[in-house]
């Protein structure tokens, strides 16, 4: 098992210190939320998630480039995003972002991505949030593209552009890790083809029925990325068992707490 933890719970004068000392304790990776903008009133959840109590305040940091800050104060740890709304982007932009990061950080780059939850938030950036999925989509397969092939040409959609370059490309080959979040159908599809899934608030039976389906869409090995509570051996099991091969915790009570409760847990389930 490969533990990670997110940052979404601690107080961002804290973030780097605590990266290091997970860095130094054996954590796989560390996990910045994304936004691009929060109204003040937020309205409308998508889907079937519910609507987070999140207030509009909140801070909220540019992905690539505070991951690419966290990459100059760590040496080992992956730096990831849990995760980000690539469709809300132009994707010359979120590709450039994340090609950065997996230079700066010699290719500890982890690419999560999501469709969004917040209906005016869309709105807010001019699109149409029932277009979220297919703009997710082309989105990606664009970054892809511009992340793999010499030149790109592309006449999509959302999307319309005449040959292009993009240099340089990732370090990691063919490209970082793409991890889709989501437990609707068309999520889980998406998941399938980029052989990376990552749940939230997730339960041993809701990863199980996640690893199940992923495998009749035809992706058994796809590594599952599950977000949970681990406090015994017995917990540990139950998650590997369900089909999880990274678990995001968080083993922390309160920001001032965290790097000992990070060493503790580092002791017990990583060494």
């Amino acid at each position: 098992m490969k533990f990670g933890f997110p940052f979404i719970s601690l107080h961002p004068g804290a973030w780097v210190e605590v990266a290091q000392a997970a860095d130094e304790a054996g954590f796989e990776s560390c996990w910045i939320a994304d936004h691009l903008v929060f109204p003040v009133e937020m309205e409308g959840s998508l889907g079937d998630v519910e609507h987070p109590n999140v207030p509009a305040t909140v801070p909220v940091y540019d992905a690539p480039a505070y991951l690419s800050y966290l990459a100059s104060q760590t040496s080992r740890i992956n730096l990831g995003v849990y995760v980000y709304l690539a469709g809300l982007r132009h994707p010359f932009t979120t590709a450039r972002g994340f090609a950065t990061l997996d230079h700066v950080s010699k290719g500890r780059a982890l690419f999560g991505v999501g469709a969004g939850w917040l209906r005016n938030e869309w709105t807010a950036a001019g699109m149409d949030p029932r277009t979220r999925g297919r703009r997710l989509d082309e989105a990606l397969d664009v970054c892809v593209r511009l992340w793999t092939e010499p030149e790109v040409e592309h006449h999509g959609e959302f999307y319309d552009f005449e040959p292009v370059a993009f240099e340089p490309k990732p370090v990691q080959q063919p490209h970082p890790p793409i991890l889709v979040g989501g437990l609707s159908d068309a999520a889980l599809r998406r998941a399938a083809r980029y052989q990376g899934w990552m749940g939230m608030g997730d339960s041993f039976e809701s990863v199980r029925a996640a690893a199940d389906r992923l495998a009749e869409l035809g992706a058994p090995d796809i590594e599952i990325t599950a977000q949970g509570r681990c406090e015994t051996l017995d917990d540990l099991r139950r998650w590997e068992d369900a089909g999880a091969h990274r678990l995001v915790v968080t083993p922390w009570e309160s920001t001032s707490k965290a790097v000992e409760s990070l060493r503790r847990f580092a002791e017990r389930f990583i060494a």
